[in-house]
């Protein structure tokens, strides 16, 4: 079968998630094609739209959360929004390369390709099965204005909120976020750490920003720091992801000190995530889905406003991890419930009884039937 597999490059997950369904589909000899369909708008379209999401999550976040709050108000009207008449703009150019290049199935990642396509519905043209998979622990605004054969969601739990802003039930899938084969294989932490180089007899905290090291990580490492002085036994490594400017900040205040390790970007996030003892990050829908794949304990710090303040909510309130709006006056207390086994275990127990490792598995069960 001939699949096209659409996302959008705001941020890793949505096309972390699109290389995950990729990669299983490829695995069952299915003929696969990955695309950001922005490109159709000119070959810098979809870096100029990808870069300037990042920019805006890594130096305003509260811009983010006042724009997302403003589409959260704007889907209340009864007519489409702006973002759905400006991706829209692309029918046209979608239209001519589904023409030319014939699919039996597109699975999509990120709501804009989605839309795109809900033009061509409209249009009355002839496309071959949807399926639109979302990435986030709640229904964000305007996913309701696309129209799919499927809806993919993280969790049946959330079904209800899905159904009340209008997705069909009958096309919904729950089962659950994608997550790439490498961090769903087995393997120790002894084993991982070997990877790693890591010093047997240890304890490590790995703090990450995702993909775009963005959250208040700079305020993080100082409490960590503290931490560490009184807990000689853990080490720190910081990942900062595509922020060079997080990096140079970090390595100019401890790139002398022994216990901790600073990275810029790695390709080696599932080795990292099966050898350490605690992650603390922001809540990215698919970086904690693969924590909880992952089964480690789990600090989120304080969220892009918007659907990640959703993502640390349901975590939390599951028992999958401990919610650190403030980490300058919350993320000591917290590393110290973690410090506990006891709680660690609880933590990976409900990790392992709400979140799939199988879901790129099962949505690829449901195009193999189509």
């Amino acid at each position: 079968m001939k699949v096209l597999v659409l996302y959008c490059d705001t941020g890793g997950g949505h096309h972390t998630a699109a290389l995950a369904m990729a990669e299983e589909l490829e695995k069952r000899g299915h003929d696969v094609t990955m695309m950001d369909p922005l490109i159709l708008a000119g070959k810098n379209t979809a870096g100029i739209v990808g870069n300037s999401y990042i920019k805006l999550v890594q130096h305003s976040p509260r811009s983010f959360g006042a724009l997302y709050a403003l589409g959260e108000a704007y889907e209340k009207l009864p007519v489409h929004s702006p973002v759905y008449w400006a991706n829209g703009r692309l029918a046209e150019e979608m239209e001519d390369y589904l023409q030319v290049h014939s699919f039996e199935c597109i699975v999509m990642t990120h709501m804009f390709p989605a839309q795109i396509l809900a033009h061509l519905v409209q249009k009355q043209c002839t496309l071959p099965k949807t399926i639109l998979i979302a990435t986030d622990y709640t229904c964000t605004p305007f996913f309701e204005e696309t129209v799919c054969d499927y809806y993919g969601i993280p969790a049946s739990d959330l079904e209800e909120e899905f159904v009340s802003k209008g997705i069909p039930q009958e096309k919904i899938l729950n089962y659950g976020i994608p997550v790439r084969m490498e961090f769903t294989e087995v393997e120790s932490r002894a084993e991982s750490r070997k990877k790693l180089g890591w010093v047997e007899g240890k304890k490590y905290i790995l703090l990450s920003g995702g993909s775009m090291g963005a959250g208040q990580l700079l305020e993080a490492a100082a409490v960590l720091r503290d931490f560490l002085n009184v807990n000689q036994e853990y080490r720190l490594t910081i990942i900062c992801g595509n922020n060079r400017k997080l990096y140079e900040q970090l390595t100019e205040r401890y790139d002398s000190d022994g216990q901790i390790d600073i990275l810029g970007y790695t390709d080696k996030m599932a080795v990292y995530l099966k050898a350490t003892d605690i992650f603390i990050t922001k809540p990215g829908g698919l970086s904690s889905t693969e924590a909880a794949v992952c089964g480690v304990p789990l600090i989120h710090l304080s969220p892009i406003p918007g659907c990640e303040t959703s993502n640390a909510e349901y975590f939390a309130n599951h028992g999958m991890s401990l919610y650190v709006p403030k980490p300058g006056t919350e993320l000591t207390e917290a590393l110290d419930k973690l410090c506990d086994e006891g709680t660690c275990r609880k933590m990976v127990q409900a990790q392992r009884r709400y979140i799939s490792s199988r879901a790129a598995s099962d949505y690829c069960d449901t195009i193999d039937a189509l």
